[in-house]
């Protein structure tokens, strides 16, 4: 039996117990798995009552930092408000927290350097938890050093409220869909190093597209970027439609030239969206979180400093966001109060909480120019999501990591002045608290994580990328050389990231040989790759998620005349759609 009911009337009737116990009640309501997993069964949450507007009285201090993003519904229901109210499972678990909106990275980066400062002169004071696109967490470790200085250094919670599924997006001319080298000599507005110019520069590498990340020139041959102090203001770039003059490169050489350009595609997430089809329109999405589905969880950081002091605090965390995550998944009654709430947190006069409650869902709507463009798009996550997330259901992948790594690698190879280096996952990430509590109700069932389903005859109909891939074979064989290991793990982390789509494997081989023979080399080589996918990680690559074409000879890219033409046309090409 489930105890929502009863942990929620002991709550509102004013009751005092111990936060040990109410933790301990809270957690059983939410019956966490087993170390092995736990139950599948498809349990039903009871709809518990819904937190009041009074605020607490009591509870551990913490500040909450949170750009305006829909992924934190959980957190905003478990908090019961702005400032932790009675009723709420914040509340329940002894903390006191207050929420507050923050869409500057650099002001949180900030914010933690003096927190940190602030702690270590006076250690009752607050703890600060900041909230990050988890793709974006590489760039933001930079931070590190100036923490470091202080005495400490970053340290992430193990557990996010939700993520993005849709609202982050890369938006372009409806052309790009079908052609993505039309895209090339074009400039697209965004936050640099974030998870949003994150989309752009993944979907650039899945489509073989030569990135231009100086955003003071423009290369005709390039996918150029134009720099904005934030989300919104990207998307105002090209609806306002100023152009900026640069500098023209070609093969990296300065011509001299100048060169006005304007904002042809934009990256950014909602409400920018939403901005750029009402007021102007013209973009389509090209590529969004809903494809690219284990891109952008939303992670929250604190300092090591405060992590290490405050154990009970960040548990209480935890399992206040796993109860609140439940319902509002399982009860459109907890998501319309979490949608009130964030708009009170967000402050924006002319976004109520229906709007929030709107975009949440993702809707597909009709921009100025009478082209459909879906719009918005998230989730919260439950416990269940979050073992799922870090790899520890059922022996799974740790996608998380998969996805710091791919974004980690993208923009140190782009921007190494900027960031030299990123701290290294394992050194901020440490999965004891989740295995503690994964562990302390061993054997109980739980409300299951959201799984994608495929379908082992379902092909692609919408293709998102295409890019061969330098995977080497022994002459003549379906066998791995040694040297391509790197690239077998670079492929991994990448179609882990995008979770959500499909996966075309297609062989090809040169027309050395007998054409029947380089026909069946062609599909033993697609094979081998679906094979190593699927053995490093059934949970990330289930039944059906693979599928493999053979072509032979019969699509080169290049003259068998040459050895050099004859390598090229030996390949694996990945094609990721829907």
């Amino acid at each position: 039996m489930l105890l929502y009911f009863g942990i929620n009337k002991l709550v509102s009737s004013g009751a005092v117990f111990k936060k040990a116990e109410a933790q301990s009640v809270l957690l059983n309501s939410i019956e966490l798995p087993t170390a092995s997993g736990g139950s599948r069964a498809n349990i039903a949450v009871p709809l518990a009552p819904l937190p009041s507007a009074t605020p607490a009285e009591k509870g551990s201090p913490v500040v909450w930092e949170v750009m305006a993003w829909n992924s934190q519904m959980a957190g905003m229901l478990a908090n019961g408000g702005p400032r932790t109210t009675q009723g709420s499972s914040m509340a329940a678990n002894g903390l006191n927290m207050q929420i507050v909106r923050q869409d500057d990275v650099s002001k949180m980066q900030a914010d933690l350097v003096k927190n940190a400062i602030d702690l270590q002169n006076n250690p009752e004071t607050p703890g600060l938890i900041v909230s990050i696109m988890g793709d974006g967490l590489p760039a933001f470790s930079a931070v590190q050093m100036q923490l470091q200085k202080a005495g400490t250094s970053l340290q992430i919670l193990p557990y996010s409220c939700g993520k993005s599924f849709g609202e982050d997006k890369l938006m372009g001319p409806k052309e790009w869909l079908d052609n993505p080298k039309s895209a090339l000599g074009k400039t697209i507005a965004c936050y640099l190093r974030d998870g949003d110019q994150n989309i752009a520069l993944k979907w650039c590498a899945d489509n073989g597209l030569k990135v231009n990340p100086d955003e003071t020139t423009y290369d005709p041959e390039a996918v150029n970027f134009m720099a904005a102090s934030d989300f919104l203001v990207a998307a105002e770039k090209y609806i306002v439609g100023k152009p900026e003059s640069r500098t023209k490169v070609v093969n990296g050489k300065n011509t001299g030239v100048k060169i006005d350009v304007v904002a042809d595609g934009v990256a950014t997430w909602t409400p920018g969206d939403v901005n750029i089809a009402k007021q102007k329109g013209g973009l389509v999405n090209i590529v969004s979180t809903k494809d690219y589905s284990n891109q952008m969880p939303n992670i929250m950081v604190t300092t090591k400093r405060w992590y290490d002091a405050h154990q009970k605090e960040v548990s209480g965390i935890m399992t206040a966001m796993a109860v609140a995550g439940d319902q509002v998944k399982s009860h459109p009654e907890a998501l319309q109060r979490a949608a009130d709430i964030s708009a009170a947190v967000y402050a924006d006069q002319d976004k109520p909480g229906a709007y929030w409650l709107k975009y949440y869902k993702g809707v597909s709507e009709t921009d100025r120019n009478g082209e459909v463009v879906e719009l918005g798009g998230s989730k919260a996550f439950n416990f269940a999501d979050n073992l799922t997330l870090f790899g520890l259901d059922n022996g799974g992948t740790n996608i998380y990591a998969s996805v710091y790594k791919t974004f980690g690698d993208v923009q140190k190879r782009l921007y190494p002045k900027e960031l030299p280096n990123y701290v290294p996952l394992d050194e901020m990430l440490d999965l004891d608290l989740l295995r503690k509590l994964q562990e302390q109700y061993k054997g109980k069932a739980i409300a299951p994580a959201e799984t994608q389903k495929f379908a082992a005859d379902d092909e692609i109909r919408q293709s998102v990328s295409k890019r061969a891939w330098n995977i080497e074979f022994e002459t003549g064989k379906s066998t791995f050389t040694p040297e391509t290991q790197r690239q077998l793990n670079q492929l991994f982390d990448d179609l882990v990231v995008a979770g959500r789509l499909k996966v075309a494997v297609h062989g090809h081989t040169d027309n050395v040989g007998d054409p029947q023979r380089n026909q069946q080399l062609s599909e033993d080589r697609a094979l081998a790759v679906e094979h190593w996918l699927e053995q490093k990680s059934s949970s990330a690559f289930p039944d059906g998620r693979v599928q493999v074409y053979a072509h032979g000879a019969t699509e080169p890219v290049a003259s068998n005349a040459s050895p050099e033409g004859r390598a090229q046309n030996r390949r694996v090409e990945v094609v990721l759609g829907n």
